[in-house]
């Protein structure tokens, strides 16, 4: 075949090659990422004492995980940080994901246990710091102000049960002080049942970004009337903050979104539900009913909450969620 011949015959299977790969991009469900990156995330182990006294030195170096899943479109996108529970990653997880990505944005999944050689912390929730996973969302943070394909301004925190309580509380500017490197802040946070019963030192200066937390009426892992007495110290110090409220909704009710409709005991699974714990001198946690140090053993401590789906709730949740960020990200 003369030299032409062959060239041309190259640029035409090159092309041909082009377009295939054109139409398989076009052809991906909406709700697939357009790729997906898994990075390390340098953090530290340390105690709730270290945390909030800001003591670096002590604490342990370790390395979790982060899945990036960059959804399909151009340019710098919008992202959500995920952060699980007391039971690491769980599969409703990937019904937010696959929601967010359908909408054009990209997620970002934090395992904040495999790295620390965890798997679940519910029946020993003294194993990990309940403060750590902050830390974990901030060092996420600086990795996604660097990437080429994010919006530094348009990322978001969104956590679960023991996440959802990382996620509140990574909205205080204290805590953004100490501990977050990244030079920005998430642009708003999105609570899924979290324990609010905890106060800390100036709990009520939060970032000027909106907080929307959501939970259910009957939960008795981490009862809502907490949060409400939290919202209303928040709202009474003129913060942005929304509490949604479902009835007949158990802890992890939008696992209704895999279709999960009925509720059980999460056995031997440690609750606070009627602890009251403060913040006193030195970043030394206090029950504050018997003025002693916080621990997992203190009498307020019980066990067997209930965990389950609901459905309907969940499908309100994930379109409340939607249109929140729809707004929030001013999407098309």
């Amino acid at each position: 075949m003369p030299k032409a011949s062959r060239v041309a015959a190259t640029l035409m299977a090159l092309c041909a090659s082009a377009l295939l790969a054109g139409a398989q991009a076009q052809s991906l469900p909406k709700e697939a990422p357009a790729r997906t990156e898994i990075f390390p995330i340098p953090s530290l182990t340390l105690s709730d004492q270290q945390f909030l006294s800001g003591d670096t030195a002590a604490g342990k170096p370790v390395t979790v995980a982060g899945e990036f899943r960059v959804a399909q479109g151009t340019g710098k996108l919008p992202v959500v940080v995920l952060m699980h529970g007391s039971s690491g990653v769980g599969s409703t997880t990937d019904a937010w994901v696959h929601a967010f990505n359908a909408m054009g944005i990209s997620t970002f999944v934090i395992d904040g246990f495999t790295g620390r050689g965890l798997t679940v912390v519910g029946p020993n929730q003294a194993l990990l710091g309940r403060l750590n996973l902050i830390i974990d969302t901030y060092r996420s943070l600086e990795i996604l102000a660097k990437h080429p394909r994010v919006d530094p301004d348009r990322i978001v925190l969104m956590g679960f049960s023991r996440g959802g309580q990382a996620t509140l509380y990574a909205s205080l500017d204290r805590f953004n002080k100490l501990w977050n490197k990244s030079g920005i802040q998430f642009a708003a946070y999105i609570p899924f049942y979290p324990d609010c019963s905890t106060t800390y030192h100036g709990d009520t200066d939060v970032g000027a970004r909106p907080i929307r937390i959501f939970h259910g009426t009957p939960d008795d892992y981490n009862p809502v009337k907490s949060c409400k007495a939290f919202v209303e110290r928040l709202k009474a110090a003129g913060r942005d903050v929304v509490l949604t409220e479902y009835p007949d909704s158990a802890h992890g009710f939008d696992s209704g979104l895999l279709g999960v409709n009925t509720v059980a005991v999460s056995a031997n699974a440690q609750t606070a539900r009627n602890c009251h714990i403060r913040e006193g001198d030195g970043g030394v946690l206090m029950n504050a009913d018997t003025q002693a140090p916080f621990t997992y053993k203190d009498t307020c401590i019980e066990l067997n909450p209930h965990v389950g789906g609901n459905p309907a709730t969940a499908a309100e949740s994930r379109k409340a969620v939607e249109e929140f960020l729809q707004a929030l990200f001013k999407l098309g």
